[in-house]
């Protein structure tokens, strides 16, 4: 899925808002992750997962051509992991919330 049906299922979901909002919510949403990412910080969603950054040092590596040695900057990339649910949801198992009745 891209943005753009992401937004469009949002506003045939909840049509009381317009497809403009939708669209300005979502991409809100996804700017403040990503600035949360740039500045060095974790976003949990709980439920989902969590995005982080994970550097990558700099290192000496090789051009695959000519085997010279080539010097790779540090490196941020994002990561993300997946909660306890999303991977339930995944593998169709239901969840079980700590509140249920113990047998």
């Amino acid at each position: 899925m891209i943005k753009s049906e992401l937004v469009a299922r949002l506003a045939q979901r909840y049509p009381h808002l317009y497809h403009r909002d939708v669209e300005r919510i979502v991409t809100t949403v996804l700017d403040e992750i990503t600035k949360a990412l740039a500045e060095g910080h974790r976003v949990e969603l709980r439920g989902f997962g969590a995005f982080s950054v994970k550097v990558r040092p700099a290192r000496m590596g090789r051009n695959p051509r000519t085997g010279e040695p080539v010097t790779v900057d540090e490196k941020r990339a994002p990561f993300f992991r997946t909660g306890k649910e999303l991977r339930e949801r995944l593998n169709g198992h239901k969840s079980e919330g700590a509140s249920s009745p113990a047998p």
